[in-house]
């Protein structure tokens, strides 16, 4: 049997995975799998037992949110280690797992990870740390860890919305020099983004179509500080068809990014607090990571 490190952590989402956890674990047992379960007792505990542990296994499956799917690959890394992830999610908005295409239902994304195959995917870098599939700043983005998680659970992707809605008339502007290998930007920004997904904050699509997680780039967006009231509406328009003509909203590819600017901005690392920092250097490892994923 092939033995695999199951980490759970029961306060994602809804806490749907109390109810499925037998019947996720009986999927694996039937599919020859000798399952060893870890529930999470706080912050990066998943990091923790991914980097110790991983090693004694053929395969690391995990069931939470983003969040929790980012402790573990970056425990992964920072272990060397090479095996495999199963990724079950349960989280609020799980948008990593949508480009995956790993359905919603638990048991389903189980019977992915104990039949599909490994998809080499790319990850991010950022600093000594690393991502699976955003790193942020500026409106919004704070919102995601400072919504606690008893109100994630409650109201989901609304929780979201809600207390992004009370910080948009007190907007935080960075002046910011933005460097990649063919472009250069200066100027005053609200929000950027670095991603590897399709979609963001449960919205889908909005860091294009035909996203490919394994191409060795990032799809970069850009938002600049908005003259006047007015702006909003070609802002958001942009935002929504992607007009790369836009003079407000930048989008473009990436496979290194590099920012820099005189105080310090407030990051976010999928969805959980990145720290602050005055440089950061962002670099695409290609393929960095093996997810399991549907066959075709």
């Amino acid at each position: 049997m092939k033995k695999v490190l199951l980490i759970i952590n029961p306060r994602a989402g809804k806490g749907l995975i109390k109810g499925s956890v037998l019947s996720v674990v009986d999927i694996l047992i039937k599919n020859d799998m000798d399952v060893t379960i870890y529930t999470t007792q706080r912050r990066l505990d998943a990091y923790e037992v991914a980097r110790e542990r991983a090693g004694e296994f053929e395969m690391v499956i995990c069931s939470g949110g983003d969040g929790t799917l980012d402790e573990v690959v970056t425990g992964l890394l920072d272990g060397k280690h090479t095996c495999p992830v199963g990724y079950i999610p349960a989280g609020s908005t799980n948008d990593f797992a949508h480009s995956l295409r790993i359905p919603s239902k638990m048991t389903e994304a189980a019977r992915i990870v104990a039949n599909g195959k490994p998809f080499a995917c790319d990850i991010g870098s950022f600093g000594k740390n690393y991502f699976v599939y955003i790193a942020a700043f500026g409106v919004f983005t704070e919102v995601s860890y400072k919504t606690n998680q008893d109100m994630k659970n409650l109201i989901g992707h609304l929780a979201y919305v809600l207390e992004g809605a009370k910080s948009i008339f007190n907007i935080k502007t960075y002046r910011l020099r933005i460097e990649t290998r063919d472009v250069t930007l200066v100027g005053d920004f609200i929000y950027g983004m670095v991603a590897n997904s399709e979609s963001v904050g449960g919205f889908r699509n909005i860091t294009g179509k035909n996203i490919r997680l394994d191409d060795g780039l990032f799809e970069v967006v850009l938002i600049r500080k908005p003259a006047t009231p007015l702006d909003w509406e070609p802002i958001l328009s942009g935002l929504l068809t992607r007009d790369v003509d836009n003079e407000h909203v930048y989008f473009f590819k990436a496979d290194w990014v590099k920012i820099t600017t005189e105080e310090e901005i407030p990051w976010t690392l999928d969805g959980e607090d990145g720290g602050k920092h005055k440089n950061v250097e962002i670099r695409n490892l290609k393929q960095a990571v093996q997810i399991m994923v549907k066959k075709e």
